[in-house]
């Protein structure tokens, strides 16, 4: 089926959605069968929103996930209505690029998340706000976040080796704002949890705060190199470090490379 074919029948779809969502209303119909009519048009809703996707057509997409979720929240059925935040939150990150838009969604999903008390996946969701939020340069909201997950993730035996990855990107969002705020952070995330001390991203932000201090370029560029080695660092890790690597005396001209 070509593009115009899967719009075609995303739009019937959309149609015999909407005379369902109408037909539930009524008096006797709401007596008699409402919500199975209610469920039938939120599933057309979700497979409108598919066809759309398909035929690359995102705000129609967009406008289908959004009438399921409204219903959806009317019936009490936060963990679906959070997938379909996610999917529009997916949309607006890959096809859209309008990051604020995906944050947003991503940041109602977590909420209906945390309200089912699903918390990895509400965990999963602030992660990527997180993420992006730093990115935009809000970094006040992505330490809160990072903190806060890393704080929830410390006392769980499954969890606790991420926690040292959250508190290790909460650092290099305080380093990024200020060197001291970026020491003090550290000092408090050792004492909260012991084993932060011997992890590698421990070591490396000491030595990055020490390159910083003496406004030592290539020493600072030598740690990141070296725990490169034997932890291939994102993309995200990457423009972070760069970001606090500009701010050392010189190198604001600098070739933004940190290998």
């Amino acid at each position: 089926m070509d593009n115009a074919g899967k719009e075609r029948e995303a739009v019937q779809l959309m149609a015999e959605a909407e005379k369902r969502v109408k037909a539930s209303h009524s008096f006797l119909r709401g007596l008699f069968g409402g919500n199975t009519r209610i469920e039938e048009a939120c599933e057309m809703y979700t497979r409108a929103a598919n066809m759309f996707k398909m035929a690359k057509n995102w705000s129609e997409a967009i406008n289908c996930l959004n009438a399921a979720i409204d219903i959806y929240t009317d019936m009490g059925r936060f963990t679906i209505a959070a997938k379909h935040h996610i999917t529009i939150a997916e949309i607006y990150e890959t096809e859209l690029v309008d990051i604020e838009k995906a944050i947003a969604h991503y940041e109602q999903s977590a909420d209906y998340y945390k309200g089912e008390e699903s918390n990895s996946s509400a965990n999963k969701c602030l992660l990527k706000v997180a993420a992006y939020a730093a990115q935009l340069e809000q970094y006040q909201k992505a330490i809160e976040i990072f903190e806060q997950i890393g704080a929830n993730t410390m006392d769980n035996p499954l969890l606790k080796y991420s926690a040292k990855d959250y508190f290790f990107k909460a650092a290099l969002c305080h380093f990024i704002v200020d060197e001291l705020n970026a020491k003090l952070a550290l000092e408090k995330y050792e004492e909260m949890f012991p084993a932060f001390t011997d992890s590698r991203e421990c070591k490396l932000l000491k030595k990055l705060l020490e390159a910083h201090e003496e406004q030592n370029s290539e020493a600072y560029t030598e740690a990141v190199k070296e725990f490169d080695s034997i932890s291939r660092l994102d993309q995200w890790l990457t423009t972070m470090l760069l970001r606090i690597k500009k701010s050392i005396q010189g190198d604001g001209e600098g070739d933004g490379d940190l290998k």
